[in-house]
């Protein structure tokens, strides 16, 4: 292992995951990684760039007709 973390090292840093985000927050914790670490695969590749700026176009399309 890189940090030469044993089990009982894991163990304890889950535990204070668990104590900081609680159980019912968990699901929602692991989806939010899960997906910025998507997010971050995408980026790294290059994917999705063109869609990013699609999104932005219409983001900034929406904001100047709110905005008048």
């Amino acid at each position: 292992m890189p940090f030469h973390m044993g089990p009982w090292e894991i163990g304890l840093i889950l535990l204070i995951i668990l104590i900081v985000f609680g159980v019912g927050k968990l699901p929602q914790v692991g989806s939010t990684v899960g997906k910025g670490i998507r997010e971050f695969r995408k980026g790294q590749s290059g994917e999705g760039d063109e869609a990013e700026t699609k999104a932005e176009r219409k983001k900034q399309k929406y904001a100047t007709r709110s905005s008048l």
